[in-house]
């Protein structure tokens, strides 16, 4: 589906959503009250600017108050890659970005993923993956890291990491091993109004991240939760040994 496509489903009344150099803001009718959206669209990639925009505009709608749930529609690039973008901080900008969806999630926005294209990397992560539950639409391709890269950091043979790929979903791009390890709660049905949808994620979503159990569960993350026990285990037994 198109962005246009998207916003005609979720708002077929009419909405106030605009485009403006790849970069979505706005808003339109939701059940009660309003769906505020923000987003990343025609694999374009994210900069400081546009991670500074984005950041605003959701820091806007928790000034407004009134618990506005705030979807986030990504079709990206990866982030940006230029030497200035580098050298003025880019991963402080993309960090701001996901702390300002927490911060809403925290604040009483339920915050709510939509890939519905490409997307990898940091635009990824401090966008789609930072939200409270991620949803995706059927063709979208997700990907922390494409394997190309992974092959170019890890040293491995790239026919070795596809190979693996295949049985090792937690590093393997591709939105049915995104799916498989709970990174993508949802895949949405195009056919269907969307807002209906949208609306059933917000009510069965958790603020609680389940992320974990819910690959172990798909068979994506089977050693997550026992990794999670350790992790705990040990900064309890820190905590005591301070004490």
């Amino acid at each position: 589906m198109t962005l246009a496509e998207i916003l005609h489903s979720l708002f077929p009344d009419g909405h106030g959503v605009e485009v403006v150099d790849g970069l979505i803001g706005g808003d339109g009718p939701f059940g009660a009250g309003r769906l505020a959206v923000v987003g990343i669209d025609g694999n374009t990639p994210l900069g400081i600017e546009g991670a500074c925009l984005l950041a605003g505009r959701v820091l806007d709608v928790v000034r407004r108050g009134g618990g506005t749930p705030i979807l986030v529609a990504v079709d990206s690039d990866s982030q940006r890659m230029s030497r200035r973008d580098e050298l003025l901080g880019l991963n402080e900008y993309l960090a701001h970005l996901a702390k300002a969806l927490l911060l809403a999630d925290a604040s009483g926005h339920p915050t709510i993923g939509l890939v519905y294209g490409h997307t990898a990397a940091g635009a990824f992560i401090a966008t789609a993956l930072a939200t409270r539950v991620l949803a995706a639409l059927p063709g979208a391709h997700p990907s922390v890291m494409d394997l190309a890269s992974v092959a170019r950091v890890t040293k491995l043979p790239f026919e070795r990491l596809e190979e693996m790929a295949t049985s090792t979903s937690v590093f393997a791009p591709g939105l049915d091993n995104m799916v498989k390890a709970g990174a993508v709660h949802a895949v949405l049905d195009p056919t269907a109004p969307l807002g209906p949808q949208i609306e059933a994620l917000i009510a069965g979503s958790s603020t609680t991240d389940g992320r974990d159990a819910l690959g172990q569960e798909r068979g994506g993350r089977l050693m997550a939760q026992d990794i999670a026990r350790r992790v705990v285990r040990a900064a309890t037994g820190d905590v005591a040994r301070r004490d």
